[in-house]
């Protein structure tokens, strides 16, 4: 029996989150709460109060499943699939459209959920690199050569975890491009898309640019409700079928009153004020963290995230980046992401989607220990 590869950063997360004073680790914004929610629509909470805890439609409620369609430009309710956050999601895509032994092209850096479901399940897989030299842009001469007629997926994070990286229209269609010369899928985990820091609208998704695309989405991240646990794949309703084989062995289905919360927040005069909500705290947020990083001198270095509540700093220190993680955590009661949780070492990935007063007193314990690795540790040449 093979080993069981654990993922890594949730598994740190799991431990500690609950434990230390100041969690930078998460890469949402400040979870709204229910009564802020439904602050403005008293007989729609009064509504929910009279739900029935009965089994939801297993593929998520249809009202749900019209909403997040409405979201996409040319998607349909049957093109929706509500799953249990967009890790199931991501899980149950990726295991619908491959066998051990099949080839996949993951982007990196990503969230490494199905890096490691490709090292479980025996899949063949292969990389390409956003480059940090060039604003996190994508390699795209190394997908060209990554890509085989064997290939059978492309995996992108888009906009990206942990960069911030939003690929513009050019490169997704070069993408797109080189899926199709060879039949591939692409698998867009883009849990991030309504997060944008510089921009009011949302940032294109790949589905509606090609036939073989399946995507990703959450309440968790753009929407701030991570606690809801709903996310959806969306994509061909035959695709979709083969996936929700997997949804019923896995989960069965999101709870009634995450349907229906889910459904409300999703609903055409609530969503822009929730995402209003949540640019407004990245904003903030990453003003902050630059006036922070300017006090730092060179020992840390950052190219601007164009979308998600997360910077992915890179560290002039000669320290192991989980080392670093782990004496921010024991010494200072800070969790922060290492970048080898990425497989790119020398890097730190920081949430600023905080209220303020909570992200300067734990930016301020970073500095802490900061100051401390210059003199013990040195700086990197």
């Amino acid at each position: 029996m093979s080993r069981f590869k654990p993922f890594l950063m949730e598994r740190m997360m799991s431990k500690y989150e609950q434990k230390v004073d100041y969690n930078l680790s998460e890469s949402g914004v400040h979870p709204i709460y229910l009564r802020e929610l439904y602050k403005e629509h008293p007989d729609e909470l009064a509504a929910l109060l009279d739900s029935s805890l009965n089994y939801p439609h297993v593929n998520g409620l249809p009202e749900l499943r019209s909403r997040i369609a409405n979201l996409y430009e040319g998607a349909r309710e049957e093109n929706v699939l509500v799953t249990v956050g967009g890790i199931e999601a991501n899980f149950i895509a990726t295991r619908s459209l491959l066998e051990p032994g099949q080839e996949m092209v993951l982007m990196l850096p990503n969230y490494m959920q199905i890096w490691g479901l490709a090292k479980d399940y025996n899949f063949n897989l292969k990389t390409f690199r956003l480059l940090e030299e060039n604003s996190w842009a994508p390699d795209l001469t190394e997908l060209e050569e990554q890509v085989t007629t064997d290939t059978k997926v492309i995996v992108v994070c888009n906009p990206n975890n942990p960069t911030g990286k939003i690929l513009s229209e050019k490169e997704m269609a070069a993408v797109v491009a080189i899926a199709d010369r060879v039949g591939a899928w692409i698998l867009a985990d883009e849990v991030y898309r309504g997060a944008e820091r510089l921009e009011a609208e949302m940032s294109p998704s790949f589905y509606g640019q090609y036939d073989r695309v399946l995507a990703t989405g959450s309440m968790s991240k753009a929407y701030g409700m991570p606690g809801l646990r709903i996310g959806w794949l969306l994509g061909p309703p035959k695709m979709l079928e083969r996936a929700w084989e997997q949804h019923e062995y896995i989960t069965l289905a999101a709870t009634m009153m995450a349907n229906k919360i889910a459904s409300f927040a999703l609903s055409p005069d609530v969503w822009p004020v929730i995402l209003e909500r949540t640019r407004g705290y990245i904003r903030r947020g990453w003003s902050l963290l630059e006036n922070w990083l300017e006090d730092q001198g060179n020992i840390i270095q950052v190219t601007a995230p164009q979308a998600a509540a997360i910077a992915f700093l890179h560290y002039g220190l000669k320290i192991n980046s989980s080392k670093l993680a782990d004496k921010l955590r024991n010494e200072q009661s800070v969790l922060i992401v290492p970048g080898d949780h990425f497989g790119m070492d020398e890097f730190l990935r920081v949430s600023f989607g905080l209220p303020r007063d909570n992200l300067i007193a734990g930016l301020n314990r970073v500095s802490t220990l900061m100051k401390e690795l210059v003199e013990t540790e040195g700086k990197s040449e």
